[in-house]
């Protein structure tokens, strides 16, 4: 197995927030592919998107994955370097496995379909020795996803060490459910992220995925989430659309947050905003209502935009929506 680690980025300081999984260049096709529509090249990845939106708003990231040897890969890397964002952990596949492939077409009003072309690519061959040396008991988060366990037997042990690491040296876990049920069924999910959540310290789901981290998924909402905090999770964040999201913590119980209204352009990325706008609002030591009100206002920002990760704010930016209807700065 050989790779090629990326140049080393010189003064670059430890990173607040490490990222593991796999960025994928996205073609966005405007209507159905069978016509020919126009499309737009882009970069798109759970973990990539959240390590942008950590660093839009000002925060030290890092991301670790693999990227083929292929302009795609170039194109991943480059865009993530030029929204700040640290690759010296990232690693450039020489096996021929290519960077993976994400197509989006739009269908009629808000309905979109997404094709995954990453069976055998690059991302998928995540080891646990790209992830091993990436931790430093001066981070001070490991955000991991459902999505990576889901490529590979190597990489869903990949992210597995990089979380029994992280409790290691006592850096926050945070894991966000983000289940495709494209990529495995929900009993070889379960199966997965059962053991993976007992590392995390900050638990996120849509409200229709808890069940898959609940030690009996026959349990209802409350029951799984006092389950998830007597195993020793510290938070559990529900997202819900369109009626905002909660989080329960064993301390401060539970705060419920509306979702911010905004006109709605594209929902894809949504809830990679939210959860880099709900990290943000950790590392800065907010209360927990004060968290989701950074989490809803990212996430408010990303689907008022085209794109996953474009339209992510600025934490300049993230008082504009506080500002009156029709507000015109000059």
């Amino acid at each position: 197995m050989t790779t090629i680690p990326t140049a080393p980025e010189v003064g670059t300081a430890v990173p607040e927030v490490v990222t593991v999984g796999e960025a994928m260049a996205v073609l966005r096709a405007t209507g159905p592919i069978r016509l020919a529509p126009p499309m737009e090249l882009s970069v798109a990845g759970a973990e990539a998107n959240v390590a942008i939106g950590l660093a839009r708003l000002g925060h030290r990231t890092c991301w670790v994955g693999r990227v083929g040897d292929d302009p795609f890969g170039a194109l991943v890397l480059r865009t993530l370097r030029a929204e700040g964002v640290d690759t010296t952990h990232a690693r450039t596949d020489t096996q021929g496995r290519p960077t993976g492939l994400l197509v989006r077409e739009d269908g009629i009003g808000d309905l979109a379909t997404v094709h995954y072309y990453r069976r055998h690519s690059a991302g998928s061959a995540l080891h646990p020795d790209d992830v091993l040396t990436t931790l430093n008991p001066a981070t001070r988060i490991l955000h991991l996803t459902g999505i990576t366990p889901a490529l590979s037997p190597t990489a869903a042990q990949a992210v597995l060490t990089a979380a029994t690491r992280a409790r290691a040296l006592g850096v926050t876990v945070s894991l966000d459910v983000n289940h495709r049920a494209r990529l495995w069924t929900h009993q070889q999910a379960r199966e997965t992220l059962l053991p993976l959540a007992r590392h995390a310290d900050i638990l996120i789901a849509s409200a229709d995925e808890l069940h898959l981290l609940a030690p009996d998924p026959a349990l209802d909402e409350q029951h799984t989430i006092a389950a998830l905090l007597a195993q020793g999770t510290r938070e559990v964040v529900i997202t819900r659309g369109g009626d905002g999201a909660s989080v329960t913590t064993g301390r401060d119980g539970t705060h419920h947050a509306p979702a911010r209204s905004v006109p709605v352009v594209d929902v894809i990325g949504a809830g990679d905003a939210f959860v880099a706008g709900y990290l943000s609002g950790v590392l800065d030591g907010l209360t927990a209502e004060q968290r989701l009100h950074r989490a809803t206002a990212t996430a408010a920002f990303a689907v008022a935009t085209r794109g996953d990760w474009e339209g992510l704010p600025t934490r300049t930016d993230l008082t504009l929506l506080d500002t009156p209807a029709g507000t015109t700065l000059r």
